[in-house]
């Protein structure tokens, strides 16, 4: 593979005397890959693991950069021995292997930046990423880890690649680099197609990190990450479902729209939960229901995603339950509507361009058109933009087209209601007076004032 040759006695770092440093530097004019009939791959696969074990911190002032090249340079002469070898990697080679990816993957993590909170943001884009200095090292790593996943027998694999390794290679996904977690996710899920017989534990500690986060720390930086790969997951369900698989949606996917850094993995989430109710329509209205129950009250951002996200399942909602869920769905809708933050009035308005929302909600007409009326008048009346009064005109137009008789009524319905709530006021102001009159003439609140003269 190449013009230069390793002699067979070169020492490993951890038995010469010289430092680590002479040792990277006498290594790193042998490259290329050695050809020499003398050195087998599996000892040149050694020896290359035993210089990829040092970790550096690139934090530590006392390192060199030479030595940080000279070992990023030993990891791709490494992932070029794996690549070009038509043999799956030998036995023997894969302890020392899976240790030098154990020593170079597993780390304790900063603490989070207190500056920044996960909370406050709006969108996917509004997250300010945290690069990793050690990634040019970890990058490697990685694809040595997949490069081990794809050529090795699973069964083999298994006994290196335990349960207590899974778990650690979970914990990864809190790296606040996006480049991490976007490798960890392809080689978990790797990892997740070939370990058949490990898959519900593997599913059991996914869930238990995303209840953690639910409930107890709400941080998770690869919360995205793992929704995506619990999405391919659910994709391959078979029908029908699972017990286990419905309470995970109930238990599990629902409580995550209440999060407050709901913003980050929403489409990821959405996608989960409309795989579920596409496989079976009758779970949209437990869907549905729990959304409601978790509707935020001040956040704005997540609002508008929620309506998105009720848009596309009432696109696949069983028809038989219309009638259950129209009335609660336009209810929230028309609170939506009469916000006073204009993008959420204009995307709630916009629902009604929805075909099979107008259908579900034409299902039951009587009940639905008081309350969609009352909104709608509100916000002519009393909204202060005025891009959203023409959206709500043009929404008047629409549904007093499709029933004239019903919309009059309910506008009639809504002036006697106010009639009857001035009427109520009134009548508590005039309560209030006859109280304040009764009490200024009440001794007991005013007793008489006493002039002291002396003589």
């Amino acid at each position: 593979m190449g013009s230069h040759k390793i002699s067979p006695t070169t020492n490993s770092p951890k038995r010469n005397s010289k430092t680590l440093h002479d040792l990277f530097v006498q290594e790193k004019t042998l490259f290329p890959i050695p050809s020499s009939p003398t050195t087998s791959v599996d000892e040149e696969i050694l020896s290359a693991i035993s210089y990829c074990s040092f970790v550096f911190s690139f934090t530590d002032p006392s390192e060199s950069p030479t030595q940080r090249d000279s070992k990023r340079l030993q990891l791709t002469r490494l992932i070029s021995i794996l690549k070009s070898s038509k043999k799956p990697v030998h036995e023997k080679v894969l302890e020392p292997l899976v240790s030098m990816i154990s020593n170079n993957l597993f780390r304790p993590f900063p603490p989070p930046n207190n500056n920044f909170s996960i909370s406050e943001l709006h969108d996917e884009e509004d997250h300010i990423s945290t690069f990793s200095p050690i990634w040019s090292h970890l990058q490697i790593v990685y694809e040595i880890l997949m490069r081990l996943v794809v050529t090795t027998d699973h069964n083999i694999l298994r006994e290196y690649l335990d349960h207590s390794f899974l778990l650690k290679l979970l914990s990864l996904f809190q790296s606040e680099d996006p480049r991490e977690r976007e490798s960890l996710k392809s080689v978990y899920h790797k990892i997740y197609s070939k370990f058949i017989s490990d898959r519900s534990f593997m599913r059991k500690s996914m869930t238990d990190v995303i209840l953690n986060y639910v409930f107890e720390t709400e941080k998770q930086p690869g919360m995205a990450e793992l929704l995506e790969i619990w999405g391919t997951i659910i994709n391959g369900f078979t029908l029908p479902l699972k017990e286990e698989h419905k309470l995970f949606l109930m238990r599990v996917l629902i409580p995550l729209h209440k999060a407050k850094g709901m913003q980050v993995y929403h489409r990821q989430l959405a996608y989960c939960v409309l795989q579920f109710v596409q496989k079976e329509p009758m779970l949209g209205g437990v869907v549905v229901k729990g959304i409601l129950r978790y509707w935020p009250v001040t956040n704005c951002s997540k609002e508008i995603l929620l309506i998105g996200e009720l848009e596309e399942l009432v696109e696949n909602l069983d028809q038989d339950q219309y009638s259950k869920l129209a009335l609660p769905l336009c209810v929230q809708i028309t609170k939506c509507i009469n916000s006073w933050n204009s993008q959420v009035a204009e995307r709630a308005l916009y629902v009604w361009n929805n075909e099979q929302f107008v259908k579900m909600a034409s299902t039951v007409m009587v009940e639905v058109y008081p309350v969609i009326v009352e909104g709608i008048e509100k916000n002519l009346k009393w909204h202060w933009s005025k891009s959203v009064k023409q959206l709500t005109e043009n929404v008047k137009m629409m549904l007093e087209e499709m029933d004239p008789v019903l919309y009059s009524k309910g506008v009639m319905d809504m002036e006697t209601k106010e009639s009857l709530a001035h009427q109520q006021d009134m009548k508590r102001k005039k309560r209030w007076e006859r109280i304040e009159l009764e009490a200024a003439n009440n001794e007991f609140f005013n007793p008489p004032h006493y002039i002291c003269v002396s003589h």
